[in-house]
């Protein structure tokens, strides 16, 4: 699997720790930048190149950073074809009652249900939440997690798509 990644200035130095890590666990990456840091970088001109990698084919899924993922993942989320999610941290559910309506305190089980029901494709990690560790252990977490073919998650994606 390879993995597309950018970032801007926000998520720089976690980035490349991320990306030493997932290599180091076997993944290939391509590094869409940025190569330096530059506190005046603006986060569209990384996410493109890791979304048109992956519609095209180049690369599988993506995972981008921000200070907070939102403004990446709304960039991300313009191309047609890509699904992605935010990251911000662990968290809770208010009703501890998962999708198949079991009870579960799994504070990642939002991450897991942006793969299983939505086949998110690229993950938005919010750089100033999220610590090192907890990042690669999300995602790698991520990536390890499949899609649940149901025809009604499927339909979904399909209409989607055709939003734009």
């Amino acid at each position: 699997m390879k993995i597309a990644l950018s970032t801007d200035h926000a998520g720089f130095e976690r980035l490349k720790k991320l990306k030493r890590g997932l290599e180091l666990a076997g993944y290939a990456t391509h590094d869409f930048g940025p190569a330096q840091f530059d506190l005046n970088d603006d986060y569209p001109d990384y996410v493109k190149p890791a979304c048109e990698a992956i519609l095209a084919g180049g690369c599988e899924v993506g995972i981008i950073f921000g200070g907070s993922g939102q403004g990446e993942a709304m960039a991300a989320n313009r191309f047609n074809g890509i699904r992605c999610t935010v990251w911000y941290g662990p968290s809770v559910p208010i009703e501890a009652v998962n999708a198949e309506g079991m009870l579960s305190n799994d504070p990642y089980e939002i991450l897991k249900l942006s793969k299983e029901h939505n086949n998110a494709n690229m993950l938005s990690i919010a750089g100033r939440f999220v610590s090192d560790d907890e990042t690669l252990k999300v995602a790698i977490m991520w990536l390890n997690h499949k899609f649940k073919t149901e025809e009604r998650h499927q339909r979904r994606i399909e209409k989607l798509d055709r939003l734009s």
